[in-house]
């Protein structure tokens, strides 16, 4: 599936993250006196932003039933998009509109984008669980076609015969047998290795030495600007990557700033610290959702103080879905996604309900039948309907943080005495 190009899909969140700051200012009242500074509009505005990223956490808590599920991972993702659109609207805003200290701001700056860099390759190995949710799905229809009945009224329809089951059984044997292999497997989709790369960047190149695809973002093999950030940072996963031990590199470290360095960077620090938190929170929540290599959920945040009004929000999102991960039929299973557990209840309803059927099947047993072929069709109809949206999004998270890292970058090559 071809990338697409990042500056034009970030349009409409680049305006919403203008507006926003555009919003916030017109809700502040106006100085007292000529003497009011800008370090008193950057407070209200890294405030604005850290009060607005904890309202978009507690709106996901506040829908329970759907956490977890394909719409809800979409807002998730939402969240995370106007969050950095957000973030990068007050970095900029502010970052050379007052004296700050440049050393302080650029470590913290640096520090974050190393996390950055790291959620790349975890966009990649989501994008490659969610082919292999399609490959599930292939599985279902073939069973749900098979048990299908052509009568419009399926209550009077004949009892579906040894032919249908069969093929319906060998189906989900097949999609169980697959499911089982990914698992053991840690969620390695074969040897694809590709990668979120711009339009016209389709071509691999064989890394003979390694054995391995790669696949470049920018379509550039070297040079400057933005072309050379873009540049090797999509490297797909190998065979030894391990998503758990990529959420300790993005999550592990991540302190609260100090004092001196809030004051040092008129508040900044505490907005990149809130951005390191929202990448490490969302990444964590995929990986936890979606089939990935080497899943694992032991990765935490330190203790975040109460005074970042978004601290309360986010251990309650940890502690649910660590709760529904510990539920007894969701312990082993390939992701925490709402839609692969209705897979596995579907498959294994069926599976009970034709086990050492009589054919043709007795007439009280086959509505049972029926009733578990409409929810394989629903189950179909809602991964065809959710996977595409929700891979656009990954897609869309992995180009953001490329433009942000580009962006970052690009600000950190000033001198130092640029205004």
């Amino acid at each position: 599936m071809p990338a697409t190009d990042s500056s034009s899909a970030a349009a409409p969140l680049s305006s919403f993250g203008r507006s926003f700051l555009s919003h916030r200012r017109d809700q502040i009242p106006p100085p007292p006196d000529h003497n009011h500074t800008n370090s008193s509009s950057s407070d209200l505005e890294i405030d604005a932003f850290q009060r607005h990223a904890a309202d978009l956490l507690l709106d996901l808590l506040s829908d329970s039933d759907s956490l977890l599920s394909l719409a809800w991972t979409r807002r998730l993702l939402d969240s995370f998009l106007i969050c950095i659109e957000e973030f990068r609207a007050i970095l900029f805003a502010f970052a050379d509109s007052q004296p700050l200290s440049r050393p302080t701001l650029d470590r913290l700056l640096l520090d974050f984008l190393d996390r950055a860099v790291k959620a790349l390759d975890l966009c990649n190995a989501l994008r490659d669980g969610l082919d292999l949710i399609r490959q599930w799905r292939k599985h279902l229809a073939i069973a749900a076609a098979a048990l299908s009945t052509s009568d419009p009224d399926p209550d009077h329809a004949a009892p579906r015969g040894e032919a249908q089951i069969r093929r319906a059984r060998k189906a989900l044997t097949d999609l169980t047998i697959l499911m089982l292999d990914d698992k053991d497997a840690g969620g390695v989709v074969g040897q694809r290795n590709r990668s979120f790369g711009r339009a016209g960047t389709t071509r691999d190149s064989v890394s003979h030495g390694h054995g391995h695809h790669r696949r470049s973002s920018s379509g550039g093999s070297s040079g400057s600007g933005s072309g050379s950030h873009l540049r090797s940072l999509s490297w797909s996963v190998s065979r030894t990557w391990s998503a758990s031990r990529q959420l300790q590199a993005i999550g592990g470290g991540l302190t609260v700033p100090r004092a001196n360095d809030i004051a040092a960077t008129g508040g900044l620090a505490s907005a990149i610290y809130t951005m390191g938190a929202m990448l490490f929170v969302v990444a964590w929540a995929l990986v936890a959702a979606i089939p990935c290599q080497d899943r694992g959920l032991q990765a935490h945040l330190t203790a975040v103080p109460r005074t970042f009004p978004w601290a309360g929000p986010v251990f309650t999102l940890f502690d649910r879905i660590l709760d529904e991960s510990k539920k007894k039929d969701r312990k082993h299973s390939c992701g925490l996604l709402k839609e692969i557990h209705q897979i596995e209840r579907c498959s294994r309803q069926l599976m009970e309900v034709t086990d050492a059927a009589e054919f043709p099947l007795a007439k009280e047993k086959d509505p049972e039948v029926q009733e578990a072929a409409q929810e394989l069709v629903q189950v179909c109809e809602s991964l065809k309907d959710g996977l595409d949206p929700l891979e656009r999004q990954v897609r869309e998270m992995f180009h953001r943080v490329v433009r942000t890292r580009t962006e970052i970058l690009d600000y950190l090559s000033r001198p130092h005495n640029a205004s």
